[in-house]
């Protein structure tokens, strides 16, 4: 009787523990991870909701508006490190990893060039010297997450909603280790950044839009183009199950 108990005890524990830690339902711990930026901004709330894919795993990603045209208006979020250009595993030359400076150009190139252009550069890579506001920047969230942020006075009713996403060490068989050899910046992205997109409706309060993947950047970060052979990813477009955007009152 006693070890009939002690085994129906351990089967609740485990299809518990299973439960909890399913991707693509929360954090490591269950819980949805809430972030709020840009609070003072004057234009319309948003509430961009996150499910992570199977393979997530502290990804650099930024969230931006575009016009339905696809110009660039303005930038919404964006994590610390990549918008610092300080990265926890940034400088080794001490002889063990510290905290440092780097340029990433290969991370997510499609925005780098969209928000450069809008500032009168080829591409804008944030580091000490023009680093993104920490009105608009969080530390990488750990696992599925709700972004509450806000746009600004002067953009359309009708805009684009863009995420990028990337997160390195994901080769595949196409995007091997081998590919480009002597290309240093591609060995920092590995597969390509994910561009996602939503076309939404800022006057319907309350309503939601799904993101969907629109293509993926350049391999190193050289060009800011949207290219359309998503055949070619794999891991990459596990990172993110669902994305949502709606809107606020």
């Amino acid at each position: 009787m006693y070890l009939s108990l002690f085994l129906v005890v351990i089967f609740l524990l485990v299809v518990s523990s299973c439960r909890t830690s399913s991707p693509g339902k929360g954090n490591s711990d269950g819980q949805l991870e809430e972030i709020t930026v840009n609070q003072n901004g004057n234009g319309t709330p948003l509430q961009l909701n996150f499910v992570r894919g199977k393979s997530f795993n502290h990804p650099t990603f930024v969230v931006w508006m575009d016009d339905v045209e696809g110009n660039f208006i303005q930038t919404l979020f964006v994590t610390r490190s990549y918008g610092s250009g300080t990265f926890t595993y940034g400088d080794a030359s001490g002889g063990e990893w510290k905290p440092g400076q780097v340029k990433r150009p290969a991370a997510l190139p499609y925005w780098s060039h969209k928000a450069g252009a809008s500032l009168g550069l080829t591409s804008y890579v944030p580091d000490s010297g023009r680093p993104m506001p920490d009105a608009l920047t969080y530390a990488t969230p750990k696992g599925s997450f709700m972004l509450k942020t806000k746009g600004e006075n002067k953009h359309p009713e009708v805009v684009k909603i863009m995420m990028e996403i990337n997160q390195t060490w994901d080769w595949n068989p196409f995007w091997t280790n081998n590919k480009y050899p002597d290309d240093k910046e591609y060995k920092t992205s590995c597969q390509p950044a994910v561009v996602y997109a939503a076309t939404v409706d800022l006057s319907q309060k309350g309503s939601s839009f799904e993101m969907k993947p629109l293509g993926r950047s350049s391999h190193n970060g050289s060009d800011g183009k949207l290219y359309s052979d998503l055949e070619t990813l794999t891991t990459a477009l596990q990172i993110v199950d669902k994305i949502t955007v709606s809107i606020g009152e």
